[in-house]
């Protein structure tokens, strides 16, 4: 066939072909193709304000474009709709648009272990103690152990521990091993010391003090290191509960606002959790860890080289070392005795060599090292130890609390670059009995933030939950007022350590991020970083102090996701 009859019946074909299409058109009660545009990828976020860039500038109705997880455009809002049409919109007009916030230093399982065992926070008093922990024992087997925490002697009209004999009359079938609301303190009935052999005749251990009577007898409570002599002999949970109390963790920690944690003392165990969590993408928050002291542990890491961003939720790239104890149960160690106790200077729960070598063994591996350090001895040891291994900013080595600082100590703080990861609501939680403890003069290096602001340190704020509430903007108003929930006492506590509001959100936003060595990914709303972000009612930059506590969180988005929803 000559390529003209081929073209020809081409022709037909093409003719028939269009006939058949047009027909089956007019059938149709709706056209195959539409004019409207397919919705593209991505979200964006518009706030009544936006804090913006990296000094944190609030804007006015401003909007945050973001696709993958990532912030893309930040801009006016009408510009970024106009630029993104068809991306769909989360529109809060009376709203604040925070960089994702962080907790600088909490307790991942500790908070979830906390929201499934006695609670007694808040205990005005040990009868209310001994009745709750009664409460649970009437609904547990005999023998199985009652494990609570919360408890807080400075809050009782008896401001001393209490003994173990009220607790035994009133729970005798069970062990029972109650933390003091610290951490740094517990107290045991009888049942639980014969579980745990401990007598008359067991010794103190290192770092640790048995309390006893004046016949030498154990009354039930146990400081710092001395509470393992208990402890070690309690079930440990299995993995399973383990796993859901770590979960249960990460959503109260997603639904108070917070897009990352700083876990300061991790086991092997959660990290396994976190790890199955991660994996089976049921994980809400990100993780920055803090290897416990444990040298198996520790060894193992080491020798392995950090993790960073696991499944894009968790990172291990430091250790948690214990310089001393807790100054509500007179365990921080001090430079001299303690105001209200003479013979008593604290104690020391690392050996400065212990502290020198972890650091040194770090430092040539590329980790970081915090360590816990909140009398003003246990912080200059701190020093002493960081300084002697060399260490220099670009480690980020970190004082976690810092809650007493001996005034020459601050510069040589500041000469190495070490970050003080501060708790502001320690400051006033601790405010009714601090100066007892320390004196009026001391007390003035107590909670120094403003102190070492001004000398050029930085500050990475959080909580230590479960020892105070998750809630960060409890942090944010202690930070800025230096007052409690009542307002008192007016004009605040040593004011002059208050913080400013942009300062305050800086600490749980920009600098916590910089203490992760993660300044270049998080801590501000800028494009190119990760899209964390926390969103409340109201403005909060204009929001008076007084009502910052209350702030109430309307979003969390970790990557883009939103992983908790208000009411």
């Amino acid at each position: 066939m000559s390529k003209h009859a081929w073209a020809r019946v081409a022709f037909r074909l093409m003719r028939t072909v269009a006939a058949i299409l047009f027909i089956a058109l007019l059938g149709c009660s709706t056209p195959t193709t539409t004019t409207t545009p397919m919705t593209e990828p991505g979200m964006i976020f518009i706030g009544g304000t936006v804090l913006t860039g990296s000094d944190q500038t609030p804007q006015n109705h401003y909007a945050i474009y973001v696709t993958d997880g990532v912030i893309r455009e930040v801009g006016p809002a009408a510009d970024v709709q106009r630029a993104h049409p068809r991306t769909n919109v989360l529109a809060l007009m009376n709203s604040t648009i925070l960089p994702g916030l962080t907790d600088a230093h909490g307790h991942l399982y500790g908070l979830g272990l906390s929201l499934d065992v006695v609670r007694l926070v808040d205990t005005t008093s040990y009868e209310e103690v001994i009745a709750r922990v009664k409460e649970r024992a009437s609904r547990t087997p005999a023998g199985e152990w009652i494990i609570g925490r919360g408890w807080d002697q400075n809050d009782w009209p008896v401001k001393e521990f209490p003994t173990k004999e009220a607790l035994d009359a009133a729970v005798p079938d069970h062990p029972v091993f109650l933390r003091r609301v610290d951490g740094h303190a517990a107290l045991a009935n009888t049942k639980a010391l014969r579980a745990a052999g401990v007598t008359a005749a067991s010794k103190d251990p290192d770092g640790g003090r048995v309390i006893r009577d004046a016949n030498g007898e154990p009354t039930g409570v146990f400081v710092d290191a001395a509470m393992d002599l208990v402890e070690d002999v309690i079930p440990a949970p299995t993995p399973a509960q383990r796993k859901a109390r770590v979960l249960a963790s990460a959503q109260a920690i997603a639904a108070n606002g917070l897009t990352e944690m700083h876990d300061a003392g991790i086991d092997g165990a959660t990290i396994t959790a976190v790890r199955e969590l991660i994996d089976e993408k049921r994980f809400p928050i990100r993780v920055y860890a803090m290897l416990g002291d444990n040298d198996a542990l520790v060894n193992t890491w080491l020798n392995q080289g950090p993790l960073v961003d696991y499944g894009g939720r968790l990172t291990v790239r430091s250790i948690k070392l214990y310089a001393d104890g807790a100054l509500g149960s007179r365990g921080a160690a001090l430079l001299a005795p303690y105001s209200d106790d003479p013979g008593n200077s604290g104690l020391m729960l690392a050996k400065p060599e212990h502290l020198l070598d972890v650091a040194k063994r770090a430092r040539a591996k590329g980790f970081q090292v915090n360590t816990h350090a909140i009398g003003d001895r246990g912080v200059r040891n701190v020093i002493d130890a960081y300084s002697e291994a060399g260490v220099t900013a670009s480690d980020r080595f970190r004082v976690e609390h810092l809650q007493v600082i001996s005034p020459p100590d601050v510069p040589r703080l500041i000469s190495h670059g070490i970050i003080a990861s501060m708790q502001p609501t320690h400051a006033t939680s601790d405010m009714p009995w601090a100066e007892r403890r320390l004196g009026p003069e001391r007390v003035k290096g107590a909670y120094a933030w403003r102190t070492v602001l001004n000398a050029g340190g930085r500050l990475a704020l959080g909580s230590d939950f479960p020892v105070e509430d998750v809630n960060p903007f409890f942090g944010l108003y202690s930070a800025v007022t230096r007052q409690d929930h009542e307002g008192n006492p007016p004009g605040g506590w040593y004011p002059n350590q208050r913080l400013t509001l942009a300062e305050a959100i800086r600490g749980f936003t920009k600098d916590a991020a910089y203490a992760a060595f993660e300044e270049n990914s998080r801590g501000t709303i800028e494009p190119g970083k990760l899209a964390d972000l926390t969103i409340v009612d109201g403005d909060l930059p204009t929001m008076p102090p007084a009502q910052l506590y209350k702030a109430k969180v309307r979003y969390t988005i970790v990557g883009g996701e939103v992983v908790y929803k208000g009411d």
